[in-house]
């Protein structure tokens, strides 16, 4: 049973009642990431998350975390492009100790100056090992080009120059700014009392009182064609490729994360059963859609020896230009919205799941998106609306690149792709998925 409301401070409430299990999670997502940040401040939204844990007028770092941690939850944070969220996860009879640390924290941060600047040292290490992941360097390196200077380019974690110039004023100046009740949503997911759960939610939120009401906003978005390399002394290529996709909330968006699916997303999909399992060329090869407000993309991925990365290319390329003048068949189309719907409700069998895309549901759309309703969407996918998605988004080929890897020669790789894409692009005939 959902439940949806308002607090007098502007700070939405969403709510979900499950007396089958014996949990409670409760997050607090605000409506503020990356995209929210200036250059000169990329990376505070990230550092404000940690700073968040080091200590309140009440408890030091080590008493935060045992408070929770010594009865068996879990307390935890993520900032991404477009939200930051805390979150407790609980046995359900200790929904008020998870409310009241919450509200600790987000409330009565010291940010205590000699705390900032150890803390700066964390997040350095945590850029450190990000750029010594591939896959992470990558996603960087990809939104620089597909984003070019919109925020949406900017690396979640900030760089290391920037991140040694926050100061507890630029700090205590950003969240007065960007953490609001009115940009923020309290969820709840679990096993409670209706009354109880209100009141302590009252008790412990509406004290927060801010007098700026930030409402963010975005401009018109659009991908940007180009390419990029990233010289890393390392075994394997990585390999993104960008296409259009959908931004978040739009009508046809099942329908891409079907195609997608088809196309890319699991062991029977179209790029892994030619590229892995017919050819060999790679062990990993996916495809995905990312959707922000006001813009998407769908993004395929591959890591593999850099001997295979012209035949790769070449293979998916006339792959996806054959898949977008496919056309779907009622029961492949049938099949593939009972796999949505299947991963859609396997992946919400936990209370912070739950919780987590009630939130966002409400942060974004104001409104609950329940089970029933997004099953009922998933439902309607129609033909017409698979024929949309193959034109605007798979019709529209590869629109920007990104290479990780040792000696690249991204110039050769990139003709690989004009060139098979005037090869493909023309000759494919519609074919029968």
């Amino acid at each position: 049973m959902y439940n949806l409301y308002t607090l007098k401070n502007g700070l939405r409430v969403v709510t979900e009642k499950n007396d089958s299990v014996k949990s409670i999670s409760v997050g607090i997502m605000v409506q503020n990431g990356s995209r929210n940040e200036s250059e000169e401040l990329n990376g505070i939204s990230h550092f404000i998350e940690h700073m968040f844990f080091k200590g309140t007028t009440k408890r030091n770092p080590k008493e935060i975390a045992a408070s929770v941690e010594d009865l068996g939850g879990q307390i935890n944070a993520f900032t991404s492009k477009e939200t930051t969220c805390y979150y407790v996860k609980n046995l359900s009879t200790h929904l008020d100790l998870s409310l009241e640390i919450l509200s600790d924290i987000i409330l009565n941060s010291k940010f205590a100056t000699e705390d900032i600047e150890k803390e700066k040292g964390v997040v350095v290490e945590e850029i450190n090992m990000s750029e010594d992941n591939p896959e992470d360097a990558l996603d960087d390196l990809h939104s620089k080009v597909a984003f070019a200077n919109s925020p949406l380019s900017y690396p979640i974690l900030g760089t290391k120059e920037k991140v040694k110039s926050f100061s507890r004023e630029s700090i205590k100046d950003f969240i007065k700014k960007k953490y609001t009740p009115h940009n923020s949503v309290i969820s709840v997911c679990g096993n409670f009392d209706d009354g109880e759960l209100k009141l302590l939610i009252e008790k412990y939120f509406c004290g927060w009182k801010n007098d700026n009401i930030y409402l963010p906003s975005y401009g018109s978005e659009s991908l940007q064609r180009g390419t990029a390399s990233l010289d890393k002394d390392i075994e394997q290529l990585h390999i993104g490729l960008g296409l259009k996709g959908l931004p978040f909330g739009h009508e046809k968006g099942y329908a891409l994360i079907l195609l997608s699916n088809i196309f890319g997303g699991g062991a029977s999909s179209v790029l892994f059963q030619k590229v892995r399992e017919e050819l060999g060329l790679c062990y990993n090869i996916y495809c995905y859609p990312q959707a922000f407000q006001g813009v998407g993309m769908l993004n395929i991925y591959t890591g593999l020896s850099s001997k295979y990365a012209e035949k790769a290319l070449d293979v998916i390329i006339k792959e996806l230009y054959k898949f977008s003048k496919s056309t779907i068949t009622s029961d492949v189309l049938e099949m593939n919205k009972e796999k949505i719907k299947a991963n859609y409700i396997l992946g919400l069998e936990s209370t912070s799941s739950r919780m987590f895309s009630n939130a966002k549901s409400v942060l974004f759309k104001n409104k609950i998106s329940t089970q029933d309703e997004v099953i009922k969407k998933i439902d309607r996918v129609n033909l017409e609306d698979v024929e949309f998605v193959l034109k605007e988004c798979f019709g529209n080929g590869i629109i920007n690149s990104s290479y990780v890897g040792s000696n690249i020669n991204y110039n050769l790789l990139d003709n690989v792709i004009e060139s098979s894409i005037e090869a493909y692009k023309n000759s494919s005939k519609k074919v029968e998925v």
